[in-house]
């Protein structure tokens, strides 16, 4: 894996966040589950094995191509 990926920046703005990470290939599927509490950071990156990531909760996220806030 080549370290000039991108990375992506998860900050929670309340208790009980999840950040789930799902598979590549024919099947997507969960294989990881963080939960954050408010003020808590995440760094996460796309992997050979993560082809997804998904926020649940309000958070904001931040990347190379901007900042969002989720809508919750």
């Amino acid at each position: 894996m080549s370290s000039s990926q991108d990375f992506i920046l998860i900050k929670a703005k309340e208790d009980g966040v999840n950040v789930i990470g799902l598979t590549r290939g024919s099947d997507t599927r969960f294989h990881h589950l963080e939960k954050l509490d408010k003020g808590e950071i995440m760094i996460a990156q796309f992997t050979e094995h993560t082809s997804a990531i998904k926020v649940r909760g309000k958070a904001v996220i931040q990347t190379s191509h901007g900042e969002m806030d989720t809508e919750v």
